[in-house]
């Protein structure tokens, strides 16, 4: 009989709370004054866990396929505007293959993308145009390619001096493209980094140095947080371990699913994230 997996059950349910939380905070609610109100914050907490889930069960079927030994999730509540620092799984064995590293470096983004992107468009049709005298001081969301485009097909074309009110929704699908292009970014040992090792071989680690330069660069003059992710790829290293069979070639199907990946960081990037209106 198999041991249940309490911590992350509890982590998972903390997780689940903290992001109710968020939401509910999100929308003005006072909960010291109003906590009847909580759970005003589902929308929200639901469609970022589901997004979350999504990401991390697809890296964990993706292991079980390839015979990679890999935990549950586990879900990281925290005090913050979204009520959490994400997910992750962890890996307990190497990944043999190069089919086996695109396969799991690919599955969870491109869930979690799918997901996102179907949150995103259910959101934005609940959106509001406002005016930008309406949002003065207030922290404004940078666009990724993909969610402008979503934008302007959702809600039209917007004169400069309005912005979108987004709704719970789009806003936790706004998180799903964002933390995808974080995932996917080609460095060291991200889920970009897997999929650009088993593509590129030992130029992965030229790629990983050269984008750290940039995210540094974009750190100085769009977004300070881009700073801190590159001293953090850093510290966690560029070089990515080998496989042990890297003779066994990668068949055009896996080609064009690192590719697919790669192509989507590029439609998800936000050179500014966050900025103030």
């Amino acid at each position: 009989m198999k041991k249940l997996p309490y911590l992350h059950i509890l982590l998972f349910i903390f997780t689940l709370f903290s992001t109710l939380v968020a939401g509910a905070l999100q929308k003005g609610i006072n909960l010291l004054k109003e906590p009847g109100r909580i759970h005003e914050g589902l929308p929200f907490s639901l469609t970022l866990m589901t997004i979350l889930m999504s990401h991390e069960l697809s890296h964990y079927f993706a292991s079980k396929k390839h015979h990679t030994k890999a935990t549950l999730p586990y879900f990281i509540p925290a005090p913050s505007i979204i009520g959490t620092f994400g997910a992750f799984i962890k890996m307990k064995s190497p990944i043999i293959t190069r089919k086996a590293l695109v396969d799991i470096g690919a599955s969870g983004p491109i869930a979690g993308f799918i997901i996102s992107v179907l949150a995103s468009i259910i959101g934005l049709s609940y959106s509001k145009v406002i005016s930008l005298t309406h949002t003065e001081g207030a922290l404004g969301l940078g666009d990724s390619i993909l969610f402008s485009l979503l934008s302007r097909l959702i809600l039209g074309v917007t004169p400069d001096s309005y912005d979108i009110l987004l709704h719970p929704v789009a806003f936790a699908g706004w998180i799903g493209l964002f933390v995808t292009s974080l995932n996917l970014l080609p460095i060291g040992q991200l889920d970009g980094g897997h999929i650009a090792y088993a593509l590129l071989g030992e130029r992965h680690r030229y790629v990983s140095k050269v984008l750290v330069g940039v995210l540094l660069l974009l750190g100085l003059f769009f977004w300070e947080g881009w700073a801190l992710w590159a001293l953090l790829m850093l510290i966690l290293g560029l070089r990515h371990p080998p496989v042990l069979y890297w003779e066994i070639p990668l068949d055009p199907k896996k080609r064009f699913i690192g590719w697919l990946a790669l192509i989507i960081f590029v439609l998800t990037f936000i050179p500014a994230p966050f900025k103030i209106m």
